[in-house]
């Protein structure tokens, strides 16, 4: 794969979101069709990158136990405190078993943020111009918050994007959908076999 200046970001791959006894209700708490899909296109995805030599920057949400560092200032984020969900060295906010970062792998890395852009207050773009990524290809979950919210801000500063549509998930399909055609806009959509074509075609 020549792709030395493509980056995967794996958004909110963690247990309070993906698990069934998660806290976090983005219709992935069952074991439905979505919830399958969206495991075998985060596996794909993670598979796809190591494969390919593609750095993968993990991306996940945690706060302290007592809230203390979380800006109440929208729904989201009251909703967040208000169910006790994505602590910090608990359970829920580490990532979910079979998704998390390969360890002891230099290709792999973590970011934590606290707010919906996984670029605000983090790292992640230092991090990604060292890599000398370009180009990102970007999955998470949920579609319409965290992944929306990264890949503006990630065209706001120069990147290009693909999204990886099943290995990102609402808990409103049509929301989901809604979400992938707001982003057309700004970046290309398409299966996670589409964006490994895509990293590889340039």
């Amino acid at each position: 794969m020549n792709a030395a200046d493509v980056a995967v970001l794996a958004l909110h791959y963690q247990n309070d979101v993906l698990h069934p006894e998660g806290k976090i209700r983005v219709g992935l708490d069952g074991d439905g069709s979505t919830r399958q899909r969206l495991l075998r296109g985060a596996s794909d995805l993670l598979r796809g990158a190591r494969m390919g030599g593609l750095p993968i920057v993990h991306v996940r949400i945690a706060f302290r136990p007592d809230y203390a560092d979380l800006l109440a200032n929208c729904d989201i984020f009251r909703n967040v405190a208000a169910i006790g969900a994505v602590p910090e060295g608990q359970w829920g906010s580490a990532f979910y078993e079979g998704l998390q970062p390969l360890a002891g792998s230099a290709r792999e890395f973590v970011v934590k943020h606290t707010r919906i852009s996984a670029f605000y207050g983090t790292p992640l773009e230092e991090t990604l111009r060292v890599l000398g990524a370009r180009r990102l290809v970007v999955a998470g979950v949920a579609t319409h918050s965290v992944v929306e919210g990264t890949v503006r801000h990630a065209a706001d500063i120069g990147f290009n994007v693909m999204v990886a549509e099943d290995a990102c998930a609402s808990a409103d399909p049509a929301v989901h959908d809604a979400s992938l055609a707001s982003m057309r806009l700004i970046a290309q959509t398409g299966s996670v076999a589409e964006a490994m074509r895509w990293a590889a075609a340039h």
